[in-house]
């Protein structure tokens, strides 16, 4: 990334350089990377068909944008990836701090010292990376650190008057003219400083303690507000809404595939993890299901959304639940397994708002449920379905399962197994080998342990047997057998 060599207004005239606004900027470079059939936003799964699109039309129409929806639906991911449709480098007259364009100044530093240098006038030069800006709205923030505030300190060194506009200390907005300005969750932000911005998105002008400073200002806004916020926290003001281009409806993955997508992307996972826990794809699909779950249930608040990150942060706690396993039993290499899932629960507590009946549940039991239900919506993919309620007499693929169950004492998974260990207790069951076989055939040997569990915890999951979690992992009992025995 080199810096562009040209270092004065004369020799940028020489080349022949022309402004352009930023506006234009983005929307010729989107025309062309269109035209040369390039991806614009990288990364970005699920919204090829549906917002990337209103997205491309919003900036070839070149308005401002309201990027509208719930957490973690990737909106300020897509307001940073437009600084990739900015030109590389542009100009502006150096020490300016508003990055004055050379050919259109704004400021009165930069037409002083262009009348005082002439063609000489010193340029430096903007990267594309450096002209993305961003304020999170809360209720503290201000006019002053949006706008700008008269400077009492630079009146005094200076000796100037209050009524020179020189004593003026610029705010984020004016600082960031030819640039992306973002502002995350706007309705947070409080109406009379929402008030504040129409000006600047319509006429052009700042009002600062009085001054009345004509700064047509180029700037790209994108604003991203939570749907949420429009009822709980407060609100977008009307004017402001109607100033603001085109509103862009965000939404979370519509299937699996798409989800496990965005997880193997965003997860931070160790290399070292990655060599040495095996994934199988069941795992993966089971880990997606229970945030799909999540935004179903009725324990949780649909209003507020579970983000994409639950599925994120229960991955890598998936595998380090895994590694702390495998380093506990001296194993180098292991597998994920069902019983591992309990170490994702710290993820979905902390991503998920319950409402007042899950608050009574509590919020771990909540996030157990979540995890039967997934494993209730995967099992009829692999399984015969089990029906609530069975015809009397009717036999059904797990009879012999539940019989065996049923003359045991109680089946043990422990924790601190080995993957030997693990393996040999699960073969130790010879209906569930059977119904393997005649069901999943063709599993890999690595994905036929995890399903194996997971059968069991399909049958817990509808109330065909019973779990315990005991000390050093878990145990699974027929429904009855242990009733019936002690009597």
């Amino acid at each position: 990334m080199s810096t562009p060599t040209i270092s004065t207004l004369g020799q940028l005239k020489a080349q022949g350089y022309q402004s352009k606004k930023i506006k234009d900027e983005l929307r010729d470079n989107l025309l062309q990377r269109m035209k040369d059939g390039e991806e614009v936003f990288v990364g970005i799964w699920g919204y090829e068909d549906s917002v990337i699109p209103e997205l491309e039309r919003a900036i070839l129409s070149r308005h401002n944008i309201n990027l509208l929806g719930l957490r973690g639906q990737a909106k300020t991911r897509l307001a940073r990836q437009m600084t990739g449709l900015l030109d590389e480098w542009i100009p502006f007259v150096a020490g300016s701090e508003i990055h004055d364009d050379p050919l259109a100044p704004l400021s009165r530093f930069a037409r002083e010292l262009m009348e005082e240098k002439g063609d000489d006038t010193p340029i430096s030069w903007l990267h594309r990376d450096e002209r993305f800006y961003e304020k999170l709205a809360t209720p503290d923030v201000t006019v002053a650190d949006l706008i700008g505030d008269v400077d009492p300190i630079k009146a005094a060194s200076l000796k100037l008057s209050y009524a020179d506009d020189r004593v003026i200390h610029y705010g984020m907005i004016p600082r960031a003219n030819r640039c992306l300005f973002v502002i995350n969750e706007l309705p947070d932000l409080q109406a009379r400083i929402q008030v504040s911005l129409f000006n600047i998105l319509q006429e052009g002008d700042i009002q600062i303690r009085g001054f009345k400073v004509r700064l047509p200002l180029d700037v790209q806004f994108i604003f991203t507000a939570n749907p949420e916020d429009y009822t709980n926290r407060g609100s977008i003001v009307t004017p402001l809404k109607d100033r603001i281009g085109s509103q862009i409806l965000t939404h979370y993955p519509e299937n699996r595939e798409i989800a496990r997508k965005i997880t193997a992307q965003e997860a931070a996972a160790d290399p070292r993890q990655n060599e040495g826990i095996y994934v199988p794809d069941i795992a993966r699909d089971l880990l997606e299901q229970i945030s799909f779950e999540a935004r179903d249930s009725e324990y949780v608040d649909a209003k507020s959304g579970v983000s994409a990150r639950l599925s994120i942060t229960a991955f890598e706690n998936l595998l380090s639940t895994a590694e702390h396993r495998a380093l506990k039993s001296g194993d180098s290499k292991t597998s994920i397994r069902v019983s591992d899932f309990q170490g994702v629960i710290p993820a979905i507590t902390g991503k998920v708002e319950l409402v007042y009946e899950g608050e009574q549940e509590g919020a771990g039991s909540v996030a157990e449920m979540l995890i039967e239900e997934a494993i209730k919506s995967i099992f009829p993919e692999y399984f015969p379905k089990i029906e609530k309620i069975e015809k009397k007499g009717e036999p059904t693929a797990y009879d012999e399962l539940l019989h065996w169950f049923f003359e045991q004492q109680g089946f043990e998974l422990l924790d601190q197994f080995s993957d030997a260990e693990y393996r040999e207790t699960l073969d130790g069951i010879p209906p569930l080998n059977q119904l393997l076989k005649e069901h999943q055939p063709d599993l890999s040997e690595d994905d036929r342990y995890f399903v194996k569990e997971m059968v069991l915890w399909g049958l817990v999951a509808h109330k065909k047997l019973s779990k315990q979690k005991i000390k050093q992992g878990i145990q699974i009992n027929d429904l009855y057998s242990g009733y019936l025995r002690d009597l």
